[in-house]
């Protein structure tokens, strides 16, 4: 269902990382070519998505933006960064620009963003929602929220 969310708020395409070669699907897609700009937004996954992503990058001059969340990155490709001319921009902090900006988008309505709010907890289940996010458990969560007013509600857990 995460897949169909994705194209429903404008996805053109979408990479099972599981079952497909995502360097491979990229390159595919791009008949060869690679793409513009990495935005690598995942959580917990290591090194492997910036990896991917300098690898996928277009020839010259592509822009990789990270969230930086390692503390140490072991055997980062310098070379092939400097080879290919890439940008690494930080995806962490903002301007308040930025924020006004977000908040218009989020008004606007333009995107149905309230679907991507999957799971709703009161505080007293903090436990089962972080069980729920690591993938511990059989519901399957795009994003989880701790709602402070719901505790004691319905045993404190509200799915959506």
């Amino acid at each position: 269902h995460r897949f169909d969310l994705a194209k429903e708020l404008g996805a053109d395409e979408v990479i099972d990382v599981l079952t497909e070669d995502p360097r491979e699907k990229v390159m595919d897609l791009t008949g060869g070519r690679g793409v513009d700009i990495v935005l690598d937004c995942t959580s917990r996954a290591g090194t492997a998505p910036v990896l991917l992503g300098v690898d996928v990058l277009k020839r010259r001059e592509g822009t990789l933006l990270i969230q930086g969340e390692l503390a140490a990155f072991p055997d980062f490709p310098v070379k092939k960064v400097t080879e290919k001319a890439i940008t690494i921009k930080s995806a962490r902090g903002h301007s308040f620009r930025a924020c006004e900006l977000a908040v218009d988008q989020l008004a606007s309505r333009r995107f149905p963003l309230e679907k991507l709010a999957t799971h709703r907890y009161g505080i007293d289940q903090v436990d089962h929602a972080i069980r729920v996010l690591a993938g511990e458990t059989d519901e399957d969560a795009i994003h989880i929220s701790l709602m402070p007013s719901l505790v004691g509600q319905a045993g404190g857990a509200v799915v959506r």
